[in-house]
């Protein structure tokens, strides 16, 4: 089979952690062995999220205050270059020396004049404390929005209107390669006012929903959206939680889900399999082999 596997930031950096290059190294390796688990029989796109790592980024680059701190289209080419050498490095560790592994630094385009940019609302980089959250926002002119227990900086996140470079994706997977590609759903661009030129914006692209275009552009088999929970729950956090199994798209819009968590998955769930007809699974790395075989995890189709 075909398969896009959208990894979530908590596989990469949990919320608890400190954003050292230990921890997110210890966490690489522990998701490159369960990916390694599937990888060798089937043709397979890997993609991540990197909220944290250019929130870090940031932070380092105003610490620096000869030049400004660069844009987040530059952040975030920087943090998918490091990320997918390590997904890289871990991943031949564990392959045959035959498999041929590549990172790509995937350009995304977005609409200029997206809503998005007049709301932020995806969350990057660190959870702070409403202290440091206040000094933050005073001082770097952050938009700064609740999270969990905390807060963290909140940027625009516009819809993906195109996945560019798809041909070279496809070229190494008929060639057998595991292609690491959209990096924290891709580098954003958009077109300038001839239509023609692209250029980087301040942005984030949400990366399930980056995963499921790409995933209906490669005419996947399967969407994986790997997560640091079980399954999709309806009324998460409360006495009367309850975990979904298999669902149609149709029945998921009955139920509101949480935008900065649960949401966008479902949402790129969703759209893929009324787009394709196929399936896409949401729920926990550590059960990958399950949720293909259809015995873990949240399976969103349109014949459940």
């Amino acid at each position: 089979m075909k398969l896009v596997i959208a990894l979530g930031g908590n596989a990469l950096m949990r919320r608890d952690q400190a954003l050292s290059a230990e921890n997110q190294l210890e966490n690489i390796r522990r998701a490159a062995t369960q990916i390694a688990r599937v990888a060798s029989a089937h043709q397979l796109v890997l993609t991540h999220g990197n909220g944290p790592q250019v929130g870090l980024l940031a932070l380092q680059g105003a610490a620096y205050t000869a030049v400004e701190t660069y844009p987040l289209d530059v952040l975030g080419a920087e943090t998918d270059g490091m990320i997918g050498y390590l997904l890289e490095q871990e991943l031949a560790n564990l392959l045959a020396p035959s498999r041929t592994i590549a990172t790509l630094l995937t350009r995304v385009e977005v609409d200029a004049n997206d809503p998005a940019f007049e709301h932020p609302s995806k969350p990057i980089g660190p959870v702070y404390t409403q202290e440091v959250a206040d000094h933050v926002a005073a001082t770097k002119r952050w938009v700064i929005a609740p999270d969990g227990k905390g807060f963290r900086r909140v940027v625009a996140s516009p819809l993906p209107i195109r996945v560019l470079g798809l041909d070279p994706i496809r070229w190494l997977l008929e060639r057998g390669a595991l292609v690491i590609a959209a990096g924290g759903g891709g580098i954003p661009v958009a077109r300038g006012a001839d239509g023609r030129t692209l250029h980087g914006v301040e942005a984030v692209i949400d990366k399930d929903l980056c995963s499921g275009l790409l995933a209906h552009e490669l005419e996947a088999d399967v969407l994986v959206i790997a997560t640091d929970v079980s399954e999709v729950y309806l009324d998460w956090g409360t006495a009367e939680q309850r975990a979904l199994h298999k669902v149609t798209p149709q029945e998921l819009a009955k139920h509101s889900f949480p935008a900065g968590s649960m949401g966008p998955k479902v949402d790129a769930a969703c759209q893929f399999a009324l787009s394709t007809g196929k399936r896409a699974v949401i729920g926990s790395l550590d059960q990958i082999e399950e949720m293909l075989a259809g015995h873990a995890g949240t399976e969103v189709s349109t014949n459940p």
